[in-house]
């Protein structure tokens, strides 16, 4: 994987253009999570410390094309301040006179956050004329914004290819974490795929067979996989109709060399909801009115056992519906296991996807792992293979 990286590359007096991911979760008109924002730090800090003319732009939600107030990047443009402690400035265009005003106005060292570029359909559209009018703003264009990059948008594609491009320091952390991870790990290399259905995460798992020694299947796409081999799951979540494709993954990975993990035990309730009484089962004796809503002690305590054979690990999805108690108790205690082996050196631990971060910061583990991807889209998409847009126009050209 190559990629040109910000080392050698003269800022000093010249424009800058960011794409940076300001699309930071709001609640009640409030930033309830500044992750994003404290990730990007880095790359703008060190260009505006070198006398670079920082541009900073962004998508916002989702106005399709048009402009919407409440999905204005200027109260995000505040709080990006803030946690720079540097001042920012902030142009109420993306292109135009306006933006085109703004850059202008700019003394070297100085960063100003232009408006949402959803604000017009030609972000979305990668039309070469949005593209073009971005351009203009900047000498240099550096996209640091992974959690896009799956994206062939005006910003995060097209203009990449109208001036010299480069990664920022979070998309080059990003890029380096993954291919330590996929690219050119230390085997064996594991993955842990957890979520409901296997029918979005059919291209992952296809994937991922060819690619690592173990496989590691939890969440309720683990009852797809033991129904469709008989087992009775009770009343559990799964899919009937991907019973042929979950048997083809199996024997995929069988002729891969992968070895694939199902729970081998599990906490099972009659009803979903937080703290209802629960048994704990085999895995070939869950009772017919129950639901599996964890793995059990026993399939944990084999996973732990596990890791001090592996070097490298995947994680993508929790082992159970570990946003209600005490369903949390299997995703938690791999958790800690997991953030303690790369700890002690003994393991890379490359983890991503929303209910991921969720999980691992719900354990207490998210600084403790290798790295965690703030990018959901974008890191499945690298997981299942494919190439991302926004990455390859950083190739060198």
């Amino acid at each position: 994987m190559s990629f040109r990286t910000l080392d050698n590359v003269q800022v000093a007096g010249k424009r800058v253009l960011v794409r940076a991911d300001l699309n930071v979760p709001v609640r009640d008109g409030k930033i309830s999570d500044l992750t994003r924002l404290e990730r990007l730090t880095p790359t703008i800090r060190e260009l505006a410390q070198k006398g670079a003319r920082v541009i900073v732009c962004s998508h916002f939600d989702r106005p399709k094309g048009k402009r919407v107030p409440e999905m204005s990047l200027a109260p995000i443009a505040v709080a990006l301040g803030e946690v720079l402690g540097l001042k920012v400035h902030f142009a109420d265009e993306c292109i135009g006179p306006v933006a085109q005003q703004a850059v202008a106005a700019m003394s070297d060292g100085e960063i100003c956050v232009l408006e949402n570029t959803r604000f017009h359909a030609g972000e979305e559209k990668n039309d070469p004329a949005m593209a073009a009018e971005l351009s203009k703003l900047a000498d240099i264009f550096v996209n640091d914004a992974f959690s896009a990059a799956h994206r062939a948008h005006a910003s995060t594609e097209g203009v990449a290819h109208l001036l010299p491009a480069y990664a920022g320091r979070l998309m080059q952390a990003e890029l380096e974490a993954l291919d330590a991870a996929l690219g050119n790990p230390q085997r064996p290399v594991a993955a842990i795929v957890g979520g409901a259905k296997v029918s979005t995460k059919l291209e992952l798992l296809g994937n991922l067979v060819g690619k690592v020694d173990v496989l590691v299947i939890g969440g309720a796409m683990a009852n797809t996989f033991l129904a469709a081999q008989g087992v009775g799951v009770g009343k559990s979540l799964q899919e009937g109709e991907m019973h042929g494709m979950a048997l083809e993954i199996l024997a995929q990975a069988k002729a891969a060399g992968c070895d694939i993990v199902l729970p081998v035990d599990a906490v099972v309730a009659t009803e979903f909801k937080a703290n209802p009484p629960t048994q704990t089962v085999a895995i070939n004796a869950v009772p017919a009115d129950t639901m599996i809503l964890d793995v059990g002690p026993a399939t944990v305590g084999s996973l732990i056992a596990r890791l001090p054979s592996i070097k490298t690990l995947v994680w993508n999805g929790p082992l159970g519906a570990f946003e209600i108690p005490p369903f949390d108790a299997a995703t938690v205690a791999l958790a800690q296991a997991v953030a303690a082996a790369t700890q002690a050196g003994n393991l890379r631990s490359v983890a991503g996807g929303g209910d991921t971060v969720s999980a691992l910061k719900h354990a207490g583990v998210m600084e403790k792992m290798s790295y965690v991807s703030s990018a959901g889209g974008a890191f499945l998409e690298w997981l299942e293979g494919k190439v991302l847009p926004g990455v390859a126009a950083l190739e060198p050209r």
